[in-house]
């Protein structure tokens, strides 16, 4: 039987988890930096490392944004309603929480909570951090880059899934959602990052059974919104995503967590039976009451 990919995501979903799974389960690390080094954008780097979340070893992907990029995708307080002002984690469009676990929420454009940030901004643009960007702009930056066309393909299927949540979000045709750069840095790198990672294990079929969220209110750009995230619910309404609410307080799955996994999953049940070929734990960077892991197993029916 061939092999499968199983994302067991009980403590939510996001980019940056996504993307440090599947490193920890094999994929092409060289491959995901070359692709992330040839995208004509500035701003960001990108740091893996082995971290402990809850006793448990894992891998951390960490886009790195440079100061004209930062944003509050890390702080509690802020992203919780509890503290200062200003653009928070929804530096999109549109609440994608660029990352899971903890990614805020943006007009448009994911955030990754957690997700590191890279080379902020388009070519010539990165220092101009309230840029925004369209989706065939975004998209033109993943034309650009050098990938695999599976990979391409993939990267452009996740943008787009996101894009289409955030203009029914925002009542908007898709041509008109527009990125804010921070957002759109983050998200970008995440997603490229996911799209040549999977194509790096050479899998197909992708078994996510349920997506757990959590519950309360995050804020976003426009103020405070409910978890799940608009974008969030209108990717699991459109791609019949399985959602599970748990009472953990705060945003588990992000629209990039979201949209990857619906662009990836070819199936909602595990075999009967399997063997386990590896294990890849990412972690997430928002401290929830949750493990803040995603796993990514390589299985195969026994």
């Amino acid at each position: 039987m061939a092999e499968q990919l199983y994302l067991e995501c009980s403590a939510g979903i996001s980019g940056d988890m996504l993307v440090a799974a599947l490193l920890d389960a094999g994929a092409d690390e060289a491959a995901v930096r070359a692709a992330l080094d040839s995208l004509p954008v500035q701003g960001f780097t990108v740091r893996v490392s082995r971290v402990a979340k809850h006793g448990l070893d894992a891998c951390d992907f960490d886009v790195v944004l440079d100061d004209a990029h930062e944003n509050h995708d890390h702080d509690m307080a802020y992203l919780h309603g509890h503290a200062h002002g200003g653009e928070g984690a929804c530096a999109h469009h549109g609440h994608d929480a660029g990352r899971t676990h903890g990614e805020g929420h943006t007009h448009g454009n994911s955030h990754h909570h957690g997700e590191g940030g890279r080379h902020g901004g388009a070519a010539g643009h990165h220092a101009h951090a309230h840029e925004h960007r369209n989706l065939a702009d975004v998209l033109a930056i993943i034309d650009a880059g050098q990938m695999t066309d599976c990979a391409r393909t993939l990267a452009r299927r996740i943008f787009t899934i996101v894009a289409e949540a955030e203009a029914k979000a925002h009542g908007a045709p898709l041509d008109q959602v527009h990125f804010h750069e921070v957002g759109a840095v983050d998200s970008i790198a995440d997603i490229v990052a996911i799209a040549v990672a999977f194509d790096s294990l050479g899998l197909r079929d992708v078994v996510v059974p349920v997506l757990t969220e959590g519950t309360g209110t995050i804020r976003c750009q426009h103020g405070i919104i409910p978890v799940p995230a608009p974008a969030v619910a209108n990717i699991a309404q459109a791609h019949a995503l399985p959602l599970s609410i748990t009472a953990v307080e705060g945003e588990l799955v992000t629209p990039t967590g979201a949209a990857a996994a619906a662009a990836l999953r070819t199936s909602g049940t595990l075999p009967e039976r399997f063997t386990i070929k590896r294990v890849g734990l990412g972690a997430g960077k928002r401290d929830y009451a949750t493990s803040g892991i995603l796993r990514a197993l390589v299985i195969e029916e026994a």
